[in-house]
């Protein structure tokens, strides 16, 4: 077994030991794996473990692997965009990815709904929350999400499936807890007013447990899986 498998398997077993100590299935949670940086052969070994779901930081680096994938002939993986997004960069997000984690106003949203080719489905969307309040980070705040969830319902190229968030740090596992909590309050709700929210992409490495705990649905794991990123390349 090559060392991403076997980072796969560990991590698999990590999120279905999670699940167990709170009585869910590990069938309810999705792993991204994070593969901003890496090379198509890092995904081509995770894809023969068996890994279709994949998130990337950076548009053009992203954009490049989708098209590399597609036109090798890899047509059931799964894109997600998970980095942030400016406005010049939406049209690339919209033509080629399957999702994007990182909508946190209506003018990004818009756009994504304009430029999304009418042959594809729908983009999946997900409402980014600052939910730790932190100023270097993207995100709206909780009392902000259901002004923009309706607007974004009406738009007609996009699938609201729910929220995202990347908490500040905590080392505490009570602390990472009470924080994802409050997402899942604001998941819970959503719910109640969307048939097709059923997505909280919360949780990484380090907190994986207590958003899993909390009810996250997503897990965004990258490091444990291809290893420590070179970031001189970007």
């Amino acid at each position: 077994m090559n060392d991403i498998a076997h980072n796969l398997a560990q991590v698999r077993e990590k999120i279905s030991a999670a699940a167990a100590l709170c009585s869910r299935a590990s069938e309810e949670i999705t792993l991204l794996a994070v593969s901003k940086t890496k090379p198509a052969s890092a995904i081509e070994e995770a894809i023969r473990a068996g890994q279709r779901v994949f998130g990337e930081n950076y548009v053009q680096e992203g954009v490049e692997k989708v098209r590399y994938f597609q036109e090798s002939g890899q047509t059931d993986l799964e894109w997600h965009f998970i980095g942030p997004l400016q406005s010049n960069k939406s049209r690339q997000v919209a033509e080629h990815f399957d999702w994007c984690h990182t909508v946190d106003r209506l003018r990004i949203a818009t756009r994504l709904s304009e430029q999304r080719p009418t042959h594809l489905p729908p983009l999946n969307v997900l409402i980014q929350v600052n939910i730790s309040d932190e100023s270097s980070k993207s995100g709206i705040a909780p009392e902000e999400v259901d002004a923009l969830a309706e607007a974004i319902a009406a738009l007609p190229h996009l699938r609201l499936r729910g929220l995202m968030a990347i908490p500040a740090p905590e080392s505490e596992y009570v602390r990472q807890f009470a924080v994802a909590q409050q997402m899942a309050v604001a998941f819970a709700r959503l719910k109640t007013r969307y048939a097709d929210v059923d997505t909280l992409s919360l949780g990484m490495s380090d907190d994986m447990a207590a958003a899993i705990a909390a009810g996250s649905t997503m897990v965004r794991i990258g490091t444990a899986i291809f290893g420590a990123r070179d970031y001189t390349k970007q």
